[in-house]
């Protein structure tokens, strides 16, 4: 039986048109049928989300914190069963979409923590009156994720939502959306009706119709930087405010200080090659020393060799393939330019099963060294097993090669000498800049997540979330009127 991911609005599932979702894996097969909502649909699911809005705003915060947190329970029902689903749509290894699937209870159940901060007031008395600020949720909240990690992505929008009052309307991926909009709908179906909805489709009718509702008074949005510029314009015909987490080409720099060991690599490594390098803030250029070049060349290469390619549910495979041939082709020519520039171009890794490999998107690991700067490889974001190397003789010249760039979503910075690095950090043009590590787990859910330039306006993660999906509100009784200026 094909898995389907249906429209679900108001507590009801809602019948559409749909289109096949396929195996990057094995791109011949299809895995489930998605359901693709025109602008009508859309209008329908916001406008429930619009009519649920006021009374889940005056749910208490003890009951909206207990319901959280059974739809918490809820999101973690067929855990399983959903993980091999999630594989198979996205392509990604199994422990990848375990991790992505646990994203959903966990912040339901984190951000549930946050709900009487929300509802708290700051009053202040003194003799000129009494002032009150004090956070509203803003009404509906439109989530709109890519296919890279759906489900933690869009947890991320939706829990900080629901616990500041917001009601949501989630558009899931057109690549990938089929594990998303199950979870979303188990999760729904344990809040009132209309509280949480989901409406699956593609970005250029049913993102673009979310983006510009005159009702969706807040977009979150994660994806690609020409499409977040698509989103903010078609926010921008009602003034509707828009959180952006766009992509990233992040630099690593490897000072002189470092020490080039097992730890260092594997950390690089891990970074840069987790889920095939489809990571908006993986390592994707090295700057090192000169002094550590070829010994940090080497060992990488090393480590990148013990790489395995294959399907995501086959236990020997370490990554799975892209998403799309079209993404394959991009960075093959990526690739092939550089080494036609005169780059050193080393393909690794091995391949699980060689004979269903042009089955699917798939494309061994490279290491590129001796590649210059304005290489298109090294300036664009690969989205790709495809690693560059460059190295710097002074750190100035290290973070003016990481600076040069219109993105600026994270950074990380590597040595023996943790106070030099956070020196190093704080000149990088980077919304996070990691010391020592450079990867999901190590951005906690409670510190401020988002990108600079191209990468992206607002943050996310814990309190910084709540502020994405509220407004502030003040509330004044002024006494003493007579002693501002001008007549009375």
């Amino acid at each position: 039986m094909a898995e389907i991911a249906a429209a679900y609005i108001g507590g009801t599932a809602v019948q559409t048109d749909s289109r096949p979702v396929h195996n990057p894996a094995h791109s011949h097969e299809i895995v489930g049928l998605a359901a693709h909502c025109g602008t009508a649909v859309v209008d329908q699911a916001v406008r429930a989300a619009h009519a649920a809005a006021a009374e889940w705003a005056a749910v208490s915060p003890r009951d909206r914190k207990r319901l959280m947190r059974e739809a918490a329970v809820a999101a973690m029902a067929d855990f399983d069963a959903l993980t091999t689903l999630l594989t198979r749509e996205q392509g990604k290894v199994l422990w990848e979409s375990a991790l992505d699937l646990a994203g959903a209870p966990y912040l339901l159940h984190e951000c549930s923590k946050l709900i009487e901060r929300v509802v708290a007031e700051d009053v202040t008395e003194n003799e000129r009156g009494r002032f009150i600020v004090r956070r509203r949720p803003v009404g509906v909240v439109g989530v709109i994720v890519p296919w890279n990690y759906p489900v933690l992505l869009a947890f991320n929008g939706i829990a900080a939502a629901l616990a500041a009052g917001n009601t949501v309307v989630v558009k899931p991926p057109e690549l990938a959306p089929i594990a998303l909009t199950k979870t979303v709908t188990a999760v729904a179906a344990a809040l009132p009706p209309g509280v949480l909805n989901v409406v699956p489709g593609d970005g250029a009718e049913t993102g673009n119709a979310l983006a510009g509702h005159p009702l969706v008074r807040r977009i979150l949005f994660t994806g690609g930087v020409v499409s977040g510029r698509e989103v903010m314009r078609s926010a921008a015909q009602n003034i509707t405010g828009v959180g952006l987490e766009l992509g990233g080409n992040d630099p690593a720099l490897v000072l002189s200080s470092a020490v080039v060991d097992d730890e260092l690599v594997k950390g690089l490594r891990h970074s840069a090659f987790t889920c095939s390098g489809q990571i908006c803030f993986a390592i994707k250029r090295i700057y090192v020393h000169r002094s550590h070049y070829r010994e940090l060349v080497d060992a990488l290469v090393d480590a990148v060799n013990e790489i395995a390619v294959g399907d995501g549910l086959n236990p020997e495979s370490t990554i799975g393939p892209l998403i799309t041939q079209h993404a394959r082709q991009r960075v093959q020519r990526l690739i092939d330019d550089a080494a036609a520039s005169g780059a050193t171009v080393r393909q690794l890794g091995r391949k699980v099963d060689p004979s269903t490999w042009d089955e699917g998107h798939f494309l061994l690991p490279h290491i590129v060294s001796d590649i210059a700067q304005e290489a298109e490889l090294v300036a664009a974001e690969q989205f790709a097993p495809a690693l560059p190397i460059l190295a710097f003789d002074s750190e100035e010249e290290a973070i003016r090669m990481a600076n040069d760039s219109e993105f600026g979503l994270a950074a990380s910075v590597w040595t023996r000498d943790d106070d030099h690095a956070f020196e190093v950090a704080r000149q990088i043009e980077a919304g996070t800049v990691f010391v020592n590590v450079h990867r999901a787990g190590a951005s906690d859910h409670t510190t401020p997540f988002g990108g600079v330039k191209q990468s992206g306006i607002g943050r996310i993660n814990g309190w910084a979330s709540i502020e994405e999906v509220t407004d502030v509100q003040t509330l004044i009784r002024r006494d003493d009127a007579a002693s501002l200026p001008g007549p009375h």
